[in-house]
């Protein structure tokens, strides 16, 4: 199998697909490895440590597509990349298709095989290459929330640790799942007053448990939702249903009666968001401001920290990108975590939540 790895294109994505040590472990295995110059660089890993090991280093992205027969990126394909997918090409990469027709279209329309990180589901439901970017996502959406209320960024100038003799700041998180147990690890870490809501009650019964009362959680109702917004500094959106759209929990009612200058910071705009008002930012201009709420809304947050997340993300996904150089199209039937992760293929749309987000 030839495996290409392109050079990201999405504004500020700075992680690779592979590391070095991917790319001599599929070249050990027989395979060849077209990786496009630099595509490494922001991470910390130039032309020469891959062709240390053996990959092949490439011009442009023409080239890694024209060769390849397994793609793998790290984020969804743009519209200049479009063209370059064929039917005969596996694409292994971040989809997020459920808020994005023109993408989903546009696989559609390519005939290839495109297999979404976020939808490989182990039989226990986990969802093994969405958790390490997951981990890295609800880490820093305290550190970028705790930034963002800086007075200078917008923000009600509250330190969410407080200092003796002044309270703490508040911290709503909604979601229990991998981004907002992260979350809270950070904001309980900071000294910040936490609350996490939740659905489930076993969800929140192992998180009161691990974090040992430093974590209040409360049953997700409509009006504890309403009581909370309108006390918390600082929300982080942490919901996720696999492959659907982001539910939408926090309204522009709401931003009416949340504090002037707090902060939102929703993970979830890569799927459309959990904020009514949300809309997706970048790391260049990561916030705007709607009724007097900060909103941080960055599509690839973990790409402020491209090493780290770099290293996380492959170590989880480089077992896979082995199963399907080595066996192909052959490795979707053999791994059922592989085959839930099919999101388009042969013009069809193959998962059931994306083909309920494009129904109509």
């Amino acid at each position: 199998m030839i495996v290409g790895i392109p050079r990201e294109i999405k504004p500020n994505e700075h992680r690779v697909a592979l590391v070095p040590a991917g790319a001599r472990a599929l070249v050990e295995r027989g395979h060849r490895v077209l990786v496009e110059t630099h595509a490494g660089r922001d991470s910390g890993f130039e032309d020469a440590d891959y062709a240390a090991v053996g990959a092949e280093i490439v011009p442009g992205p023409r080239a890694v597509f024209e060769a390849a027969g397994l793609v793998v990126k790290v984020k969804e394909p743009l519209p200049p990349e479009y063209d370059l997918l064929r039917p005969e090409h596996l694409l292994f990469t971040y989809l997020h298709l459920a808020p994005n027709r023109p993408l989903t279209e546009a696989l559609q329309r390519s005939g290839c095989t495109a297999i979404a990180y976020e939808t490989v589901q182990r039989d226990d439901g986990s969802l093994p290459l969405l958790a390490p970017m997951s981990q890295v996502a609800g880490r820093l959406a305290v550190q970028v929330g705790a930034h963002a209320l800086e007075v200078t960024q917008g923000g009600r100038g509250v330190l969410l640790g407080g200092i003796p003799g002044v309270r703490p700041g508040r911290v709503l998180i909604l979601g229990g799942g991998s981004v907002g147990a992260n979350a809270a690890q950070m904001a309980v870490g900071l000294g910040a007053d936490v609350v996490l809501m939740d659905l489930k009650a076993d969800v929140m019964a192992r998180l009161e448990l691990a974090f040992q009362g430093r974590l209040k959680t409360l049953y997700a109702t409509a009006q504890a939702l309403d009581e909370e917004l309108a006390r918390a500094d600082l929300v982080v959106g942490a919901v996720l249903v696999p492959g659907a759209r982001a539910p939408v929990l926090i309204t522009r009612e709401h931003l009416g009666r949340m504090q002037r200058g707090a902060v939102i910071v929703d993970v979830a705009v890569d799927q459309g968001g959990c904020c009514e008002t949300s809309r997706p930012t970048t790391h260049e201009s990561p916030t705007f401001v709607e009724q007097g709420v900060v909103h941080y809304c960055v599509a690839n947050m973990p790409a402020a920290v491209a090493r780290t997340s770099t290293l996380g993300l492959t170590s989880a996904t480089l077992p896979y990108v082995l199963e399907l150089a080595d066996r192909g199209a052959e490795a979707l039937a053999a791994d059922p975590a592989l085959a839930r992760g099919v999101n388009v293929q042969a013009g069809g749309i193959r998962h059931t939540e994306v083909a309920s987000a494009h129904a109509d």
